[in-house]
């Protein structure tokens, strides 16, 4: 038997192991004039996310077809892919063999000051530290306390995002985007492969910044070392790319990097 705010569930549902365990995946993909951004890179890191986790694999033409045909939703500005394991198993073992349950959902455009691409946003460092789990970073997983528990200390409103480190004390990314930091002639942006979400914002800028010869490099961050930066600025796929205009107070403007860098991905 199953209840749902008290009242009796009828029929045979089960819980999903998503909304019991966290299990799965999720893609939350820009529209703008009925297309689907960056498609195949968030279909490329859901199928190595679904690789990863031990899910089934994904028929990608199947889903570039259900979320091309879901772009052209009248006032659709985002959709919203889920993945999760769907019902099988009790307690934490799972049925290796139990159909993938996907989700998608297509949402309006959520309104952001333009002046943020413009003129940057205020970034502070939060207290809330991202757990180091090698077998979990990179990933877009639904396990996203974490950011639950860092977006609320933003409780002032002029503060754009949050700077987030692991429990090593390395910086890692924002709650919802990932860092760059401009230092001497190089790109810096912070290794993943301990915490932290792999943006396909991010891969695209790394693989333009090789072509174009943009010298990059992608280690362990330290936060004293942001304050060497000539320019930081912070990606993902629904805000392009915002430039830092402050962290914890300390200023910085709006650099040449960060704006080549915008400029590219408005063009994608």
């Amino acid at each position: 038997m199953l209840w749902l705010d008290g009242a009796p569930v009828e029929g045979s549902i089960g819980l999903d192991r998503g909304l019991e365990f966290g299990d799965g995946l999720f893609e939350t993909i820009a529209v703008r004039d009925n297309r689907a951004r960056l498609l195949s890179r968030h279909l490329a890191r859901l199928a190595d996310g679904c690789q990863r986790l031990g899910l089934a694999a994904q028929d990608a033409a199947q889903l570039k077809a259900e979320i091309t045909r879901a772009a052209r939703t009248p006032g659709v500005g985002v959709l919203k892919l889920i993945l999760t394991r769907g019902v099988g198993g009790r307690g934490y073992g799972c049925d290796p063999v139990a159909p993938v349950r996907r989700w998608l959902a297509a949402l309006s455009p959520r309104a952001r000051p333009a002046r943020h691409a413009v003129d940057g946003v205020a970034v502070q460092t939060l207290v809330t530290r991202l757990a180091e789990q090698p077998l979990l970073a990179g990933l877009k997983h639904l396990n996203r306390l974490e950011q639950v528990l860092a977006r609320r200390e933003l409780v002032d409103p002029a503060i754009g995002e949050g700077l987030m480190l692991d429990t090593s004390g390395r910086v890692v990314c924002g709650t919802m985007s990932n860092l760059y930091a401009v230092i001497g002639s190089r790109v810096v942006t912070p290794a993943l492969e301990r915490a932290g979400v792999a943006g396909v914002v991010r891969a695209a800028l790394l693989d333009a910044w090789r072509e174009d010869g943009v010298e990059v490099e992608i280690r362990d961050v330290l936060p004293a070392e942001l304050a060497e930066a000539s320019e930081l600025f912070l990606s993902n796929a629904l805000i392009g790319v915002w430039p830092v205009a402050s962290l914890d107070g300390r200023r910085y403007a709006p650099g040449p990097v960060a704006r080549r860098a915008g400029a590219w991905v408005e063009s994608w």
